[in-house]
């Protein structure tokens, strides 16, 4: 269905970012970037999921001679703070009581840098309603161990799903990778087109 002449490579360590651009069904690569991402400083959570985007993505770019570069960043910011993955059983806790019968926005930073160094990024954003939260589910929940490689403590592709009440916007997006909307760009970007029969 889908065809390109780029070299694709995707600049991510997450198994979820791949199994999701596996969708397309387009040959890509994947290498991981060793940036530190708290070295960004940004005015807004915006600006900020995009700096941490664009950095993993150039560093994968100076790796990668003539290939186009596909990099992501996903946080999780509930009343415009930002809540990372958790280092310890009591911050996975502290993490869902404050997300417990609330709603949270979830944004994912795209970064596409092609092999003449253009840079295009954009951030697709989705809100998330948590159920009330019980202490059993969310001790349960948190010895699971599910928690702590997600941002805001939580996988919504995983048993984490339990928790959530609703979501409005991408599924993906709160996944790790918008798709619908990286398709379009990919498509804008003539860096993917229609394979005719």
């Amino acid at each position: 269905m889908l065809k390109t002449n780029h070299k694709l490579i995707l600049a991510s360590a997450s198994p979820r970012r791949k199994e999701l651009l596996e969708m397309l069904a387009l040959p890509f690569e994947v290498m991981t970037s060793e940036v530190e991402e708290t070295s960004v400083q940004a005015s807004s959570m915006q600006d900020y999921v995009k700096g941490v985007a664009l950095l993993k993505t150039r560093d994968v770019a100076k790796k990668a001679s003539n290939a186009t570069i596909i990099g992501a960043d996903t946080i999780v910011v509930d009343n415009d703070e930002l809540l990372h993955k958790p280092k310890s059983r009591e911050e996975a806790i502290s993490h869902l009581l404050r997300l417990s019968d609330r709603k949270h926005v979830v944004m994912t930073a795209v970064a596409i840098i092609e092999p003449n160094g253009k840079e295009t990024i954009f951030v697709e954003e989705t809100t998330v309603v948590f159920h009330p939260l019980t202490k059993d589910l969310m001790e349960a929940y948190v010895d699971s161990g599910d928690p702590f490689d997600k941002a805001g403590g939580y996988g919504i592709q995983t048993i984490g799903t339990l928790l959530v009440k609703r979501i409005e916007g991408d599924y993906n997006n709160v996944v790790g990778l918008p798709l619908a909307a990286l398709f379009s760009q990919l498509v804008n970007l003539q860096i993917v087109q229609f394979a005719k029969e």
